[in-house]
Formats: C-alpha cells, sequence, structure tokens
C-alpha cells in the first residue's frame, strides 16, 4: 500500500439522522463542531445528516411529501389551462 494515501483524520462518530431522529456509531473525515455522548459513555463528534437510509422513502417504503415555499402551487397557477 502507498504511504501516507489515506487520511489521517479518520476516527469514530456519531451520525444523527436530524429528519427521523436516529444515531449510530461510525467512521468518517468528515468535519464537526459538535460533540455528543454516546451510548457507552464516551463523547464523539457528531455529523448530522439531512436524510440517510433509516428515513430515505427508497429504504422506508413511505414518501414524504415536502412543498417548500409554495412551490408546486406556484407552478400550478403559472402552467394552468384556460
Amino acid at each position: 500500500m502507498k504511504k501516507d494515501l489515506h487520511p489521517s483524520n479518520y476516527r469514530t462518530v456519531v451520525f444523527k439522522d436530524i429528519s427521523c431522529d436516529k444515531s449510530w456509531l461510525g467512521k468518517s473525515t468528515a468535519n464537526s463542531k459538535e460533540n455528543t455522548k454516546w451510548e457507552d459513555g464516551n463523547e464523539y463528534p457528531l455529523i448530522k445528516l439531512e436524510i440517510s437510509n433509516e428515513s430515505h422513502p427508497f429504504f422506508t417504503g413511505k414518501m414524504k411529501f415536502v412543498d417548500t415555499a409554495g412551490r408546486i402551487d406556484r407552478f400550478k397557477k403559472k402552467y394552468q389551462k384556460g
């Protein structure tokens, strides 16, 4: 294996899916400004995710419908017939 090929800051972190409030322990090099205490009593960097396999419709089989700022209504109004 080549020397100095892999990052040196590869460490254990807590990933938290904020859309479904699920957390798990993993490894990452991602930067984090927050820390959290895990079930084992140790403190780890916290990486917040907006979507993961715990909340993604493909994996859960549930569709979430999110209309941000009325985009669908504006689209319908703009392209309605008549």
